[in-house]
Parts: C-alpha cells; sequence; structure tokens
C-alpha cells in the first residue's frame, strides 16, 4: 500500500474513533484535548527515538559519536546530555512525562493530573514551549474512563525513528484534525482554520522564497506551515524564512505555537496572545510576505487610542467593519518591495459605505494593490459569504499603474455535498497567470475573457474604484457551432412546442384524476 494511502487510512480511523470518544463534549473543547495529547505523544516518541539512536552511535566505533571505555555509568549521563537533543529539534522530555508512564496509568481516576503535571515538565525543561502547552486535563469535561480511552488511541500513533518522517506523519495528522473539527465546530471553526486550498493558493501566487513572513490574525499556524512546505518543495530549506504571527484567542495561540513547534519551525507569536489593532505584538516588523484569513467584517473591533493611529495611511476605517482596518494593518507592516495576500469578503471590493470607498480610492491611486481573485463559493467550513482574495504590493517593480482581474469563480470542484475546494491544478492555473503577468515566466501573458484581464487604473476610475473581476474580465468566449441562426431558432421553437404539448396532456391527465376522485378544477 501507497505511503499516503496507509496515513490517509490512519487520520481517517484516529479521527472516527476520537469523534466516537467525545461523548457531548463541544468540539470546541474537544479539540485541545485530543492535540494536546498527540502532541505529548511526538515529544515523547521522538524524545526516546533519539536517545536510542544514540546509544547506538555511542557503540558505534564508525560513528562521530563514538564514546572510547564506555561504560554503564558514562552511558547514562552521555545520554542526559542536552545538547544532544537540541542540535536535531528535539524537545527534552524527563522521565516522569514519558509517554509510556502515562499509557501505564490510563486507566488511573488521577490520569488527568497526571498529564498536566507531565505537560508542566516539559514546559518547564523547554523554554520555547513555555506557557504554550494547555494543561486542562484534570478538568477535562469528559465522561468517566474517556480520557483513558483516548491515551489508548493515541498510542496507536506510530512516529518511528526517522525524524523528519515523524514531523510529517504528526504534521498531517495535526491538518487533518484542524480540518474535521472545523468542520465539526460549524461557524466557530473557520476563526482558527482556513481551508487548506485557500492557503495554498495564497502561498502559490506570493511565492514566500525567504525573508520575514507575518501572519497578524494566525490561527493554528496553517499559513506558516505551508510556506514552509512550499519553499521545501521549491529546493529551499526550513529556516529560509523567518515567521511572526499574532493571534488573540489564548488556546489557539497555544495551537498554533504547538503546530510550529512539532516541525522544528522557529517563530515569533509576540510575548502573549492579544487583538493585533489594540496590542500590536510586532510594532517594529516590515515583512518580505504577510499571508492572512482575519475574519470578515468585525464590526466591534474599534476603540479609542486607534484614533490617528499611523497604520491609517489611506484613511480611518469605518468603526463598523475592520476590513481596511486589516488592510491597511498589513501594506503598514509590508517593508518596500514587499507583497501581501489577505482572505476578505466579497464586499470590499466594491464597498462605499462610511469611509470604506475612499480608502479603496485612495490604494488604487497608490499603486498598492496588485492582483484581485474571486473565489468560488463554499470554500470555507463556517460561512457562505462570498470570498476573494486581494494581493497587495509595496513598491510595484513590474506593471506599474496596474491591475490584474482574475475569475476564478468557476475553478471550484465540490469535495462533499456542501464543500468545495481548488483542485491543484486550479491552483496552478492561478499561480502561473500571475507569475506570467510579473513577467516572472517563461509564458507570456494574455488576457482570456471571462477569466483574467490586465486593467489600467484609469478605467478602474471609470467603474468608480470598484475591484470586482466579474466586472472587468468580460464574459467567457462562447464556441461558434457554425448552426445558422435561422436554422438554430427553428430547432428550439419546434422543441418548445413539443414541451407545451407534453405540458398539456399532464394538465388534462390531472383534472381527470382529480375528477375521478370527486374534485374538479
Amino acid at each position: 500500500m501507497p505511503e499516503h494511502t496507509m496515513l490517509d487510512d490512519i487520520k481517517k480511523t484516529l479521527w472516527a474513533a476520537a469523534d466516537k470518544l467525545r461523548a457531548n463534549v463541544d468540539a470546541a473543547e474537544y479539540k485541545h484535548i485530543v492535540l494536546g495529547l498527540i502532541f505529548l505523544k511526538f515529544v515523547s516518541d521522538t524524545f526516546q527515538a533519539r536517545r536510542d539512536e544514540l546509544t547506538r552511535r555511542f557503540a558505534d566505533e564508525t560513528d562521530d559519536y563514538f564514546l572510547h571505555d564506555c561504560d554503564a555509568e558514562l552511558l547514562a549521563d552521555e545520554l542526559e546530555e542536552r545538547d544532544y537533543y537540541r542540535e536535531v529539534n528535539v524537545f527534552w522530555v524527563p522521565e516522569a512525562a514519558r509517554w509510556e508512564g502515562l499509557r501505564a496509568a490510563a486507566k488511573q481516576a488521577d490520569i488527568g493530573k497526571r498529564i498536566d503535571d507531565a505537560l508542566a515538565i516539559i514546559e518547564q525543561e523547554n523554554p520555547r514551549l513555555k506557557g504554550i502547552l494547555d494543561k486542562r486535563y484534570a478538568r477535562a469535561p469528559l465522561p468517566d474512563g474517556k480520557l483513558g480511552e483516548l491515551v489508548d488511541l493515541v498510542s496507536t500513533i506510530g512516529f518511528g525513528e526517522d525524524q523528519s518522517i515523524a514531523r510529517d506523519i504528526l504534521g498531517q495528522v495535526y491538518e487533518y484534525f484542524l480540518g474535521q473539527f472545523a468542520s465539526a465546530e460549524g461557524k466557530k471553526g473557520g476563526q482558527f482554520y482556513t481551508p487548506q486550498s485557500i492557503v495554498n493558493t495564497l502561498v502559490a501566487v506570493l511565492d514566500p522564497h525567504q525573508g520575514k513572513v507575518y501572519d497578524p490574525c494566525c490561527g493554528s499556524g496553517g499559513m506558516f506551515v505551508q510556506s514552509e512546505k512550499f519553499i521545501e518543495a521549491h529546493g529551499g530549506k526550513l529556516g529560509d524564512v523567518s515567521i511572526y504571527g499574532q493571534e488573540s484567542n489564548p488556546t489557539t495561540w497555544r495551537l498554533a505555537a504547538m503546530n510550529l513547534a512539532i516541525r522544528g519551525i522557529d517563530f515569533n507569536l509576540g510575548r502573549e496572545p492579544a487583538d493585533t489593532f489594540i496590542k500590536n505584538q510586532h510594532p517594529d516588523l516590515r515583512a518580505d510576505f504577510i499571508l492572512a484569513n482575519p475574519p470578515f467584517n468585525i464590526s466591534d473591533w474599534w476603540h479609542g487610542s486607534l484614533e490617528g493611529d499611523p497604520r491609517w495611511v489611506y484613511g480611518t476605517p469605518p468603526a463598523g467593519n475592520a476590513n481596511y482596518a486589516w488592510l491597511q494593518h498589513m501594506l503598514y507592516h509590508l517593508k518596500p518591495g514587499g507583497r501581501a495576500g489577505i482572505v476578505l469578503a466579497n464586499g470590499s471590493m466594491s464597498s462605499s459605505q462610511n469611509s470604506e470607498g475612499d480608502i479603496r480610492r485612495a490604494m488604487v491611486e497608490a499603486d498598492v494593490v496588485e492582483v484581485m481573485i474571486a473565489l468560488p463559493g463554499q470554500l470555507f467550513f463556517n460561512t457562505q459569504i462570498p470570498a476573494c482574495l486581494w494581493f497587495l504590493a509595496k513598491g510595484k517593480t513590474t506593471r506599474q499603474g496596474e491591475v490584474l482581474f482574475i475569475d476564478a469563480r468557476k475553478l471550484g470542484s465540490m469535495i462533499s455535498r456542501v464543500q468545495a475546494e481548488l483542485a491543484d491544478d486550479a491552483i496552478a492555473r492561478i499561480a502561473a497567470t500571475v507569475q506570467a503577468w510579473r513577467g516572472a515566466a517563461e509564458a507570456a501573458y494574455e488576457d482570456i475573457p471571462g477569466y483574467c484581464r490586465s486593467v489600467g487604473l484609469a478605467e478602474i476610475a471609470e467603474h468608480g474604484f470598484v475591484l470586482t473581476p466579474g466586472r472587468y474580465v468580460g464574459a467567457e468566449a462562447v464556441e461558434d457551432d457554425d448552426e445558422a441562426f435561422e436554422e438554430k431558432m427553428q430547432a428550439l421553437t419546434q422543441r418548445l412546442a413539443a414541451q407545451m404539448a407534453k405540458g398539456a396532456e399532464l394538465d388534462e391527465l390531472i383534472r381527470q384524476k382529480l375528477g375521478g376522485i370527486g374534485y374538479e378544477c
């Protein structure tokens, strides 16, 4: 069986079993219980795998780590040397916090407290994890015995001895579970999870190869993880980008930190979970790339301290909607030559309420809008509000005075009755179109009716600075079937006449049936 198929089966089996154990626990609460346990199992497994590797290498005369005249005491001392673990991004796990001990005590009444204690010890021993492990197991709202069953279930996840494979397995399990929890939570789920195909599209268009990457509303950290994957897939390496993020929800902030920590990604999520507008954790940051999916149309974001804020370069955003506050916050944090990709509700492209139209006009005239993409419907777990992608550029070096409009509404593929996604080929087409337009691809850019068009600022001004792609790309070209109009009209008229005759027959049949049971119409 192919590795990816086996992993898919593992993910589905784990989710089905974990969801069954949930009983009546709210998905939002249960999410942190499950993912915290998976994290604990991973750090314990990778620690033990490194310990076993070191034990073998210390005894191998051909290895650089070989220990001459090694006895049991020297071996024990060397295995306690933490630099051996740090150098391969493995967290130090004291004996009292190791998974096998917890598994052995899974049926004990105090298993919740034991898990909390294990997390506290790991956090104490690893400064990078300080304050981010969620110690909630002693008070977990699970029926008696369910937490122990969950420990047994998580015990079945085998991460193996290879560090890179272990991280990949954990990363994929995490991403799958985040998506499943987002679906289970419904509306609330989207606050921390951006569908993978949207993240992939943002990353593919932005091409964040190296430098500082920032997400001011980072949720569970999916944008960062995908950026790292993209870089590695294109020949770069882990660490080519520096990660900066901010998140206001304390439990989601911890989740993001764990999501990045398990992959060995260095990150700075600020000193604390906090509101991006009121308590900006990175005020001096100027990023090369910004990727973000801020919550749509927030109406309660304003605070008096924001009056006259230096971020409002293009105008003060209305207190009743934060969309243009997010756009300006990101522009403010871009360095010259930097680019940002933001997911927003479609209304942001055309709204003229309060000051929004004026701010959009100022942004267009300043030539900071680079690409606008209309997305298919039903991409999100939590909202049916149609969405779009804004791509901003601070100091364009190509296509000055132009905006690329892409209408991708027809590129979605349904993956369930209620859920759509952008498939890999659709994402590749969008990215290739943008790269060609920027002059960064071998293929020359061409306008395609109904799909994409490059538009000058003067024409955008004629349309009242509305940035909806459908207004500019025109209608899709329709193939001429060479059938003469008269012949086509004749055929259609005959078909309509036949359908009308059939309808009359059905009407008469219904009257007869009703008459037969004593009802006339």
